[in-house]
């Protein structure tokens, strides 16, 4: 599991809702904040912790899978931390509470889909594993294969080539140490070349 929580001066796959969303909301500003270091997210809970404290236990559950991977792109800010990965999938780990079922949120194929572009691997797909109270509680808790199942992700290149539009337009401003502007991105987002 990667350490190193800082996560100013670079955009990450778990950023997706902050770029692909509205940039003059509070919450957005307040992340900006985080990205130019200006203000730190410490924030964590119960159900975060348990999820992090599993994620091991869960890809254990894959033979001979690459753990904790990172690919860095510096022309985009871009830091992607893989949960696991082999030479031609990749696997991305979500936890959720087991009496409920899982769904795979927009976020969650959007996240996917930023992490297939940088690792140039274009199979996915999310592991879900369903915690149960008793987890919470006992993090040595064994898995139990009947709780894990598999939500395959397909790659759209469509949606790359509109996060691509955002994220550069984020570097840029990232660069300049200013406030992005919805108004500025909307005049401009035509004008700027894909990779």
């Amino acid at each position: 599991m990667i350490t190193n929580q800082d996560r100013s001066g670079w955009f990450g796959a778990s950023d997706i809702s902050y770029i692909m969303g509205n940039f003059e909301t509070a919450t957005f500003k307040k992340w900006w904040l985080e990205k130019l270091d200006l203000n730190k997210n410490s924030f964590t809970n119960k159900v975060m912790r348990t999820g992090t404290n599993f994620e091991h236990k869960i890809l254990d559950q894959f033979p001979e899978i690459e753990m904790d991977k990172q690919i860095l792109i510096p022309e985009l800010h871009l830091r992607v931390n893989y949960d696991g990965t082999y030479p031609d999938e990749i696997i991305e780990v979500k936890t959720y509470n087991y009496e409920k079922s899982f769904k795979v949120s927009k976020a969650y194929k959007e996240q996917v889909q930023v992490e297939m572009f940088a690792a140039k691997i274009y199979k996915a797909q999310i592991a879900a594993y369903g915690l149960t109270e008793g987890d919470y509680a006992n993090y040595f808790a064994e898995i139990e294969p009947e709780r894990l199942s598999h939500h395959p992700i397909e790659y759209d290149p469509e949606f790359i080539e509109k996060w691509l539009v955002r994220i550069k337009y984020l570097g840029e401003c990232l660069t300049a140490g200013k406030m992005p502007r919805m108004e500025e991105l909307n005049a401009r987002k035509d004008n700027l070349p894909i990779l």
